[in-house]
Parts: C-alpha cells; sequence; structure tokens
C-alpha cells in the first residue's frame, strides 16, 4: 500500500515493523461534550483505513484512547481542564461527563459504521504508567520540575517541528498573542508533563505523585497508552490535521526520549471538515451533530458516503446543499443495487478478480476513497451478472461500509426509473453545475473540486467549454 506520511511529506509504502500485522493508534475524543462532524470525519476516514488494512490481508491492533482528564482549553498548557468545564456547565462530575458523551461518542460511531477499536483506554485508567513515564523522563535527563510541575525539556532534542515547515519562534506555545507566558518553562517551547495542586486548585481529578498531588498533562497520556498496549515499536498513528502540532509533534519528542529510538515510522493526518465560514469547532457554535443530521431526516450513511467523496488529504467544505446532493446520489445508487437480480447468473470469477483489483488499485493509492466510490458505479456498469455484481459490491463495502447490500433490499426501483438516470438534461446534475460554477466564482475552488469529484464518482464527466459546462457520462 502507498500511503501519504506527515513526517516525511510523501506518499511512501507503507511498511511494518512485523510482517503481516499492523500497531495502530488513533487519538481518541475528550469526552466532555458531543463529537461533531467535523471531529467524525476524522474517525470515519480512520475507520476507512483500518478496514482497508484488514482487507488486503493485514491483522491490525488499533488502539484509541479516551481523554477524560488533562486536556487543556488551550494548547499552551493554559485554561481549565475541558473536563472540569463541562462538569461545571452540567454541574455533573468529570467522571459523570465522561461516561455520557463516551457513550455518546460510541453511539454515533455506530451509527456511522465506524468499528470499535480492539483496545479502548480512558486516561483516568493508566495514571501509574504516566507517573512512571514522567519519572523516567526526568532520570533520562528530558524533563524537569520548576514551580510544582513537571516539564519537557526540548532543548535536549536535536529536533522538535517533525512537521512543520514553519520558523521556530512561529509555532512557539505559549507565546503566542493572547496568551500569557509561562514562566516556569526554561525554554517558551518545553511543555507540561505532570502538573500539581500549584496550579488548578479546583481541579477534580488529582493523585499523588512523587511531585506532589496533581494531574497528567495530555500529551503524555497517548505516549504512555501506546507503550503500554502496544510495546516501543508503533507502525502507525493517526488523527486530524490539527493535532499534529503541537500534540503529535510532543509525543514523538516524549516517546523517543524515554525509548531511546524511533518510535512511529508513519503518520496519518486528516484535515478538516470546514464551513463556508471556517474551520468547524465547538467554540464557534457551529456545532453540527449526528444527532441534529437525523433530526432535519438524514440517514447518518449519507454522511459517511459524503465524506467519502473526497480525499482524506483535501479540506472538505461542508453545506446543507452539499449532505443534499450527497442524500440524493446515495438513494440512486442503493436503487440501482436494488435493481440487481442476485439469481441472475452464477459468480463469474474472472471478472470479480479483476474488478477487485482495480479496487485495490485506487483505494492502495493512498487511500482514494473518490475513487473507491467510483468503483461502485464501475462494478454497475460492468458487462457481467447480477451476482457477480453484488458479490463485488458487497465485497467493496466490506471497506467502505456504506450498508449497500442491506439498505438496497429496503428500495425496489422500477428499471425505467434506474434508466432514467441516464437523461442528458438531468435537474440534479445540472443543479450541481450550477453550484460548481457559483463557487469558482466565489473562488472557493475546493468546493468546486468536490463537486466535480462527487459527480465523477457516480460516472458523471463534466466538461468545460468556453459556453459552459456540460457532462456526459464515462
Amino acid at each position: 500500500m502507498i500511503l501519504y506520511n506527515t513526517l516525511t511529506r510523501k506518499k511512501e509504502e507503507f511498511k511494518t515493523h512485523e510482517e503481516g500485522k499492523v500497531r495502530m493508534y488513533t487519538c481518541g475524543p475528550t469526552v466532555y461534550h458531543f463529537a461533531h462532524i467535523g471531529n467524525l470525519r476524522s474517525y470515519i476516514m480512520e475507520d476507512i483505513l483500518e478496514k482497508y488494512l484488514a482487507y488486503t490481508g493485514y491483522d491490525v491492533d488499533r488502539v484509541m484512547n479516551i481523554t477524560d482528564v488533562g486536556h487543556l482549553s488551550s494548547d499552551a498548557d493554559t485554561g481549565e481542564d475541558k473536563m472540569l468545564k463541562g462538569a461545571k456547565r452540567e454541574k455533573k462530575t468529570v467522571m459523570e461527563i465522561a461516561k455520557f458523551y463516551t457513550d455518546a461518542f460510541f453511539a454515533d460511531c455506530e451509527k456511522l459504521n465506524i468499528k470499535v477499536p480492539d483496545t479502548v483506554v480512558p486516561a483516568t485508567s493508566c495514571i501509574p504508567e504516566f507517573i512512571e513515564m514522567v519519572q523516567g523522563l526526568i532520570d533520562k535527563g528530558y524533563a524537569y520540575l520548576a514551580g510544582g510541575n513537571v516539564y519537557f525539556d526540548t532543548s535536549k532534542l536535536k529536533e522538535y517541528y517533525v512537521f512543520n515547515d514553519h520558523d521556530a519562534e512561529d509555532l512557539e506555545v505559549g507565546v503566542r498573542e493572547g496568551v500569557e507566558e509561562d514562566t516556569n518553562k526554561r525554554n517558551k517551547i518545553d511543555f507540561v508533563l505532570w502538573f500539581t495542586k500549584s496550579k488548578f486548585e479546583d481541579q477534580e481529578l488529582k493523585w499523588d505523585s512523587p511531585w506532589g498531588v496533581g494531574y497528567p498533562g495530555w500529551h503524555i497520556e497517548c505516549s504512555a497508552i501506546s507503550l503500554k498496549h502496544q510495546g516501543e515499536y508503533l507502525d502507525l498513528h493517526c488523527g486530524g490535521i490539527d493535532n499534529a502540532f503541537p500534540h503529535h509533534t510532543n509525543e514523538i519528542a516524549q516517546s523517543e526520549a524515554y525509548i531511546g529510538h524511533e518510535w512511529c515510522p508513519h503518520w496519518f493526518h486528516i484535515l478538516h471538515l470546514n464551513t463556508n465560514s471556517g474551520k468547524m469547532s465547538k467554540s464557534k457554535g457551529e456545532f453540527l451533530t449526528v444527532s441534529l443530521l437525523e433530526e432535519k431526516g438524514y440517514d447518518p450513511l449519507v454522511y459517511r458516503f459524503f465524506c467519502l467523496q473526497s480525499h482524506y488529504r483535501k479540506s472538505l467544505v461542508f453545506s446543507w446543499d452539499s449532505l443534499d446532493n450527497a442524500a440524493q446520489a446515495y438513494e440512486k445508487l442503493l436503487k440501482k443495487i436494488a435493481a440487481l437480480d442476485e439469481n441472475d447468473g452464477e459468480l463469474d470469477e474472472a471478472v470479480f478478480n479483476e474488478y477487485k483489483a482495480k479496487f485495490n488499485e485506487v483505494m492502495g493509492n493512498d487511500l482514494n476513497t473518490s475513487l473507491g466510490v467510483t468503483a461502485l458505479y464501475d462494478v454497475l456498469k460492468a458487462k457481467t451478472n447480477g451476482k457477480t455484481k453484488l458479490a463485488l459490491l458487497a465485497d467493496y463495502d466490506r471497506v467502505l461500509s456504506l450498508n449497500l447490500i442491506e439498505a438496497a433490499k429496503k428500495r425496489k426501483a422500477p428499471k425505467e426509473e434506474v434508466a432514467a438516470d441516464t437523461d442528458a438534461n438531468d435537474p440534479r446534475i445540472l443543479d450541481l453545475i450550477a453550484q460548481r460554477a457559483a463557487a469558482k466564482k466565489e473562488r472557493n475552488f475546493a468546493e468546486a473540486d468536490r463537486i466535480r469529484d462527487m459527480l465523477a464518482a457516480e460516472g458523471i464527466i463534466l466538461v468545460d467549454t468556453p459556453q459552459g459546462t456540460t457532462y456526459k457520462k464515462a
């Protein structure tokens, strides 16, 4: 498999430390509120990656943490713990908040066909491991105690900014505008490994440690959990692009300082889901959840289908119009599948293997889910019988997880309705062409590309001419 590596900034052959086995770690949610659909885009793409690796024969061991302590409201080691913030908001204990929103997160995952990782670890269950790792970093000379807190000393590293091409001063945590500098730090870019009672007196969750009563920093949690459950050699670490700095940068720094060798050679980051006004986030109030989609009448799998129509390394622009278009395309796809007859012929193994190889070719090239969706339409157009087509669609759906066969059984479209999709003046396609033209005029090229890719996935090729855009069937 060829996969883009954020660490090396290039596509490269994916290799593992142990042949046939993938140790995969994904950053889990901070369970102080519902996950918004921007968060869930990352988990959808990680799910696709895990399922595709298993599809190709790997034994995948996936670990994910649940952050129920330690994640501050600022990446600069300032502000209150997000869990405490949630508890104050709802007048509950931190652990009540953690339980409620952990359950809510996995309920959303189930609706989106996201597989629960093999091992899910709440941070609060690993306090002894965090303390052991922090003490080990102190003993090795990579950490120091100051002002009641334990800090990682970044000056001990040959390289710290492993994911970025920016100047160091542009990325310093704790010195950006509006952020008060922590004067306890020896270096402005050092980060906290353990907080003590000297800093957050009202922190609900605190534990005894060699440095006083306190609680772990956010970054130490993922490193210690992975080392505990997956050993010193991790193959693949995943997360949203916003975690690359400082969270994943700090994970690499502390993990490799602790174990004394390279920790994880391959990093997989998913770009943001944006709205027309910018990045989706809870703090900006653009709080779109799976439950809200359901309230508005959308099947959660329509949102999964929407995400699959764009590459994980492209920012994806969300709008209700875009989701409507995905819903219509998903419904038409299901109706075409419903028109197939499972008793039509016998399985043609030559055709099955040919088309499976084509699916592997596109998915194995940096997890191109857009072309993976196109492969569904290619099967529908293939010159073979219904039984073979249904077998291929079911096979692809082991990875795409769109419930294609099961959902199609609930729909039986007349053959003339399916045939009508080939009309050269399909109103839906003409409307999408108009939306793409408007997006290009507004210089919203990400949305224009998304519409083009979505139509291409359906076998619709756009033809741009000086007189306007037309389309044809691939």
